[in-house]
């Protein structure tokens, strides 16, 4: 017994570091990790059913099940094996399939189906295991007890599984490792079953049927002999009913509550490992609770129906629950303190919260139903077998047709209702039955909506979206400000960030000397992408994954700039990786939208593969931009995106996207054949492009100061830190860190990075002219200090304290570059609103200001203001 259980945990384990390990390597070809975890949790529970039904029969039949799951277990670890191989021909062969554009529903019906296919040997393989262990299992102790025992260490080995191959495997092996040590753990289980010495005897019919053998004894006649097979008959289809219900509901209900808690909790890779990890502790809970108190005792006849009403109920305040988790998580993080630890344990008491009651009731039901229907003449593979294809066709139902459909609050108590429709009819005759039917029908009324937005005081709510991949939400403020929010979380730009999110799409335009054709992987609110189309007959596709974001991103047109030609503007829904990968376009401009690396499926945007599928869509003489949010990022994991990015291309430089200390954001750029940029182009760019000025680009220096650090900065920066690959996702483990722990502030993490850098105008330049590159490092030179000088700053709307904090800084800053404007303009207008205060002192900076810049006519008509004003006062 003690063997056999130690071998479910270890195959336990194995299937669900599998199953992390899966979702990771899917998302190459199915694109965001949403969809990767609905089709590998489809696949794995359909690969499941499938081996437990064809293979269950001939294993119970046989007199060495130990030999049966020895070889399931090779099976399983020579398929992963496999699939290492057979991963990157795969992938493009379902990346072709699918294509860039697919309708939705052949990308789900691919998505599904392929990833079943290419999982089917290993799953079913794994659906057989259980089985053989629990017909080995029979045979050396009571039968009673066996289905929950080793459903209880199955599951128990499954949460350590998927919490070592979160927290440990994948961030420190990679990928094909972890495999590769699950891999090595299957050929153990082998090894160690084949030790077992079973007296298993053949398949005897009469031991799988009880009722029939006793009718056989206790009648003679053909009438009741026939009435109990009846009575059989009906007993045995009701519990494969049940079994498939269940299995369907149950996880209907954590695909449901997985969504839910990504509005509230951070989504990160260590988000999704947690819930898993809660859902199957209850569940292990809940088979050993089974096993240990309720398995081979007479239970009351309505017992089947007080478990099922009590986990209805469970499901029903889980749901309830949901509504207080961001209550109780930010209570647990405010009682524990601001750190990883403490996030960690508020996210998994908020999936407790909703999980570990239903899943405890779970639990204990699959192994009452498992072991009555044995009972009842149904082979335990059969058993598990319906309830696993229950499972499989949960993620489709819930998470693909009846969330967008129903939304999540409709979604989730549906969950309820479909557990209240399996009670037995005389269920139907008691008073608890219909009060569970009345509180599910109250909760459907007057229940907290799960839409969990957070408005602030004086705001609205403008449109809101429930989407297979995220909720989408538009919120405005007291001011009139309105901003996207994609599952709870506001994304980069609103209505009133157009000059900074139009610079991300005009700085790496304005580079290209020809641009005709430009891709934006990332809409949001449609701010950045539009402001390509100021650059005269520029066609601009743009890629969202979300579909809802489109829809959304329609409330910010008014804020869009004026002289954007939207007829040049197309826009697509299709994911960002898988659209790289098979679109035919060639693109003189590609520009990466600065995606949060902690979000699910977000650091796949980051990797070498994703760089050098970018690489091969990008025309002749191409520019590529990654923009990365440093307000997001710490900066050992922006040196793994830097060496990524150069690893691919080698002659990458940084440029600021503006001088933010706040929410600063870099862009990595290049062009594809690593050529420098040319000085005339960028001029002649320049002068056809429309409205620079009102986005601070007034000049080539004001275009080419933005540069940080050339190629041999940014390889010195990244120095030796692990690339960002698809087998080892550094940039996803890495990055949460900082998303629940800050250990920096944004600015301190740009001034560092500014310290760490440096450029040279002959690593950006392809012509050397001597006083224009001194003009242009001295600019340079000045913005670094502009930077510095800002952190000191308060805000203040009185022109004489703001210039007591900022005067001297600014024009020591213009002595270094009378170029840089973002000094001189600042000081030139505090310097005219200062005139009706103190006319003097206005007239003193003003001077200051004309000694640095002789033909600045704003200044001059400024000091004629003041002395207009004091003739006419004299």
């Amino acid at each position: 017994m003690a063997l056999a259980c130690a071998l479910m945990v270890a195959s336990g384990f194995a299937g669900l570091a599998y199953q992390i390990v899966w979702t990771q390597q899917s998302t190459s070809w199915l694109g965001h990790e949403s969809a990767a975890v609905l089709a590998v949790v489809g696949a794995l529970f359909g690969g499941l059913a499938l081996g437990a039904l064809t293979l269950g029969s001939r294993i119970d039949r046989s007199s060495q099940p130990a030999r049966w799951y020895a070889g399931c277990e090779i099976v399983i670890g020579v398929w992963s094996l496999t699939l290492l191989a057979l991963l990157e021909p795969a992938s493009s062969a379902l990346l072709a399939l699918i294509g860039p554009q697919p309708s939705v529903a052949w990308h789900w019906f691919v998505a599904f189906s392929g990833t079943a296919l290419l999982l089917l040997p290993a799953t079913v393989a794994m659906g057989a295991t259980l089985p053989a262990m629990e017909r080995v299992f029979s045979t050396t102790t009571s039968r009673n007890i066996s289905i929950s025992a080793l459903y209880a260490a199955n599951t128990a080995g499954a949460v350590v599984g998927v919490l070592a191959a979160a927290f440990w495997l994948v961030p420190q092996l990679g990928l094909a490792r972890s495999a590769l040590v699950c891999a090595l753990l299957n050929f153990g289980c082998a090894a160690a079953a084949l030790r077992l010495r079973t007296n298993a005897r053949a398949h005897d019919p009469g031991r799988m049927l009880p009722l029939d053998a006793a009718s056989t004894r206790t009648s003679d006649t053909p009438n009741s002999q026939s009435l109990a097979r009846i009575e059989h008959a009906t007993g045995s289809s009701r519990l494969l009913l049940l079994l498939a219900a269940t299995g369907l509901l149950g996880i209907g209900y954590e695909v449901l509550v997985v969504r839910a808690l990504s509005q509230i909790a951070e989504n990160t890779v260590y988000t999704f490992a947690l819930l898993l990890a809660v859902y199957l502790i209850g569940t292990a809970i809940g088979a050993a609770i089974h096993g240990r108190w309720l398995a081979g005792k007479a239970m009351p006849t309505n017992f089947r129906n007080t478990l099922i009403q009590i986990l209805a109920a469970s499901c029903l305040l889980g749901t309830a629950l949901l509504a207080g988790a961001d209550d109780v998580k930010d209570w647990v993080i405010s009682a524990l303190g601001s750190n990883m630890t403490s996030a960690l344990v508020a996210e998994s008491a908020i999936a407790a919260l909703a999980f570990l009651l239903p899943t405890i009731l779970m639990g204990a039901l699959f192994s009452h139903l498992s072991t009555s229907a044995r009972d009842a003449g149904i082979s335990f593979g059969q058993a598990i077998g319906i309830n696993t294809l229950g499972a499989a066709v949960a993620s489709l139902l819930f998470g693909v047709l009846l969330l967008p459909l129903l939304g999540l609050k409709l979604a989730l108590l549906s969950i309820s209702a479909g557990y209240l429709l399996l009670a037995a009819r005389s269920a139907w005759l008691k008073p608890a039955q219909w009060a569970l039917v009345a509180a599910s029908a109250a909760c459907m009324i007057w229940a907290p909506s799960l839409q969990n937005i957070k408005i602030p005081e004086g705001g609205r709510l403008i449109s809101y979206f429930e989407g297979v991949m995220a909720s989408v939400s538009v919120i405005e403020d007291d001011s009139g400000v309105a901003t996207l929010h994609i599952n709870n979380r506001q994304q980069e730009g609103s209505s009133a960030t157009l000059l900074a999110d139009a610079r991300q799409a005009l700085l790496p335009v304005l580079l290209h000397p020809a641009p005709k054709h430009a891709l934006f992987l990332g809409l949001g609110t449609g701010l950045t992408a539009s402001s390509a189309t100021l650059r005269p007959d520029l066609q601009v596709d743009v890629v969202e994954l979300v579909p809802e974001v489109i829809t959304a991103s329609k409330q910010f047109e008014s804020s869009y700039s004026a002289a954007a030609d939207l007829s040049r503007l197309h826009t697509m829904s299709a994911d960002a990786r898988r659209f790289i990968r098979t679109s035919e376009q060639a693109y003189d401009v590609i520009v990466a939208d600065n995606f949060h690396p902690a979000r699910s499926g977000s650091a796949s945007l980051y990797t070498v593969e994703h760089f050098e599928s970018v690489r091969e869509r990008l025309a002749p003489g191409g520019v590529f931009c990654q923009w990365l949010p440093l307000h997001q990022l710490d900066l050992d994991t922006l040196r793994s995106i830097v060496r990524s990015y150069l690893n691919v291309f080698p002659q990458g430089v940084a440029l600021l996207a503006t001088y933010s200390l706040d929410t600063p954001t870099i862009g990595l750029i290049s062009r594809k054949d690593g050529e420098h940029f040319n000085l005339e182009q960028i001029r002649a760019q320049l002068t056809s492009t429309k409205n620079m000025e009102s986005f601070g680009i007034t000049d080539e220096l004001a275009l080419l100061g933005n540069f940080i650090a050339g190629p041999r900065s940014l390889a010195k920066f990244a120095g030796s830190a692990p690339l960002n690959t698809d087998d080892r996702p550094v940039v996803a483990y890495r990055a949460p860190n900082i998303t629940y722990s800050p250990t920096s502030t944004p600015r301190e993490r740009l001034l560092g990075l500014l310290g760490d850098v440096a450029i040279s105008p002959q690593e950006l330049l392809d012509e050397q002219d001597v006083n224009w590159n001194m003009r242009l490092a001295a600019y340079w030179q000045a913005r670094t200090r502009f930077i510095a000088a800002g952190r000191n700053v308060r805000t203040t709307s009185d022109v004489r304290e703001m210039l007591a904090q900022v005067g001297e800084p600014l024009l020591a800053i213009l002595h270094i570059s009378p170029d840089f404007r973002p000094a001189y303009d600042p000081l030139l207008r505090m310097a005219t609103a200062l005139i009706p205060l103190d006319p003097e002192g206005a007239r003193s900076l003003l001077m200051e200001l004309q000694k640095i810049q002789p033909f600045r006519p704003d200044t001059a008509a400024a000091l004629a203001a003041i002395d207009s004003a004091a003739l006419h006062a004299r």
